[in-house]
């Protein structure tokens, strides 16, 4: 592909136009310079586009070869394909004018004969990455080290049966770490998609947690030898592609990081379409992580709920979408982590700018949410009648119960004293439910 072609046929960026717009190539709720709790709209949402579902996947299915037929995946010189995508990918971020990407090593730069040879591959891609960064907005969210496609790692990266596997992705995680380090990044991410196992009838459970262990515990050490600031990032998956995965859900990872003692350095980036996988909603996944100190950051996607794989849909649920963002900006707000598009456009979505229609339309659905959200915040809809319920533990008694001031002995007492008989409140689900949907 040569450099200069056209890839979309839109050219202008994407800008606010106001709910009653009818030109599509234009958001209708996202007015990025909106004041909201005291910041713009585009600082508190963080929008990054993920390279991977846009500009990696050829629209393939496990029945079907790739129906997209970007120009920039045929060609016999992989690193002039490499750079004529960086070209295309720097244009989408223009033209949706968002403030971040994201990416893998293999998505920005081939896989070459070596480790050595894929390493320098990765900087010169860097060096095309630095050079357009240099004369734009987009700046990097995070970036990662894909340890599950390549055929080395089927049993595994770091939970590998063989210990020059686990030493050969910790070398592709260096690389890739130090590069998000060299470009600014925010935050460097570590999925486990081959961390688990097929059967426990050849898995050793013990030795490939601590394993996976001392791996992540050698990443927060180099992150810290070289200065990287923001913090390492795991991302909860229950399974596929292996049957189980040991980053199953926030609980599980939770878990898994107080054990290591890393719950100083490594937060976790939750998506939506990994949480239905694990049996639970994205609100929950969110807000446990909040609740556990361990939120970070947000792949927002959607998946089908009648489907039991990862459909990576674009996200376009505002009910959905609202009660997350109330659970975070109740909380303060993204500090390091922000919203990236791992979604991808459906196979038949084959004309360039159902890219861009894809991210305008889930930009404008967070944009729709954030702003009930902040709405409901300000009207206390859901706070008023939280503080209400756990008002009793905000009084002296509770306190003292919670403060470590009455025994078991000094409860049960109290409990048989005469008169004492406690009555149930109603929960107000349905009431509840009412206030919400008058805001979404």
């Amino acid at each position: 592909m040569n450099a200069s072609a056209k890839f979309f046929d839109a050219s202008t960026p994407v800008a606010f136009a106001g709910k009653d717009a009818a030109n599509t190539h234009a958001f209708r709720w996202y007015d990025k310079d909106r004041l909201v709790h005291g910041r713009r709209l585009e600082d508190h949402l963080r929008f990054a586009v993920c390279y991977w579902h846009s500009l990696c996947w050829p629209g393939g299915d496990p029945f079907g070869g790739e129906t997209f037929l970007r120009p920039w995946h045929h060609g016999t010189d992989p690193m002039a394909m490499a750079r004529a995508k960086a070209d295309v990918a720097f244009e989408l971020f223009r033209i949706l004018d968002v403030p971040f990407f994201t990416f893998h090593d293999v998505d920005a730069a081939p896989e070459g004969a070596s480790l050595s040879e894929s390493v320098a591959n990765l900087n010169a891609i860097a060096d095309v990455f630095e050079e357009k960064m240099a004369s734009a907005k987009v700046r990097l969210l995070w970036g990662t080290a894909n340890l599950f496609t390549h055929r080395r790692y089927m049993a595994g990266a770091a939970t590998n049966p063989d210990p020059d596997i686990f030493t050969y992705a910790a070398g592709q995680v260096r690389a890739a770490l130090e590069v998000t380090h060299r470009l600014g990044g925010q935050n460097y991410v570590l999925w486990g998609g081959r961390e688990g196992y097929e059967t426990l009838l050849n898995t050793d459970l013990k030795r490939e947690l601590d394993q996976l262990g001392r791996f992540v515990s050698l990443v927060v050490e180099h992150k810290h030898k070289i200065g990287f600031k923001g913090p390492i990032l795991i991302e909860p998956k229950p399974r596929e592609p292996t049957k189980h995965q040991y980053d199953f859900d926030v609980a599980t990872c939770y878990g898994f990081l107080a054990r290591y003692d890393l719950l100083k350095d490594v937060k976790l980036n939750i998506e939506q379409n990994h949480a239905i996988l694990a049996g639970h909603s994205f609100h929950h996944e969110v807000a446990l992580a909040g609740a556990l100190g361990v939120f970070g950051s947000l792949d927002i996607n959607r998946g089908d709920d009648l489907l039991g794989w990862d459909t990576d849909q674009f996200a376009m649920n505002v009910g959905e979408l609202a009660l997350v963002f109330h659970e975070i900006l109740n909380r303060g707000g993204f500090t390091s982590g922000g919203l990236n598009f791992d979604a991808k456009i459906r196979r038949q979505s084959i004309d360039p700018d159902d890219l861009i229609h894809a991210h305008v339309g889930s930009m404008d659905a967070c944009a729709r949410a954030f702003l009930a959200a902040a709405d409901m915040i300000d009207a206390g809809v859901l706070t008023t009648p939280l503080a209400t319920r756990y008002e009793g533990w905000a009084a002296p008694e509770g306190r003292a119960i919670l403060g470590g001031q009455r025994s078991l002995a000094d409860l049960a007492d109290h409990a048989m004293s005469p008169g004492f008989d406690p009555q149930p409140r109603s929960g107000r689900q349905e009431y509840l439910e009412s206030l919400v949907n008058r805001h979404v």
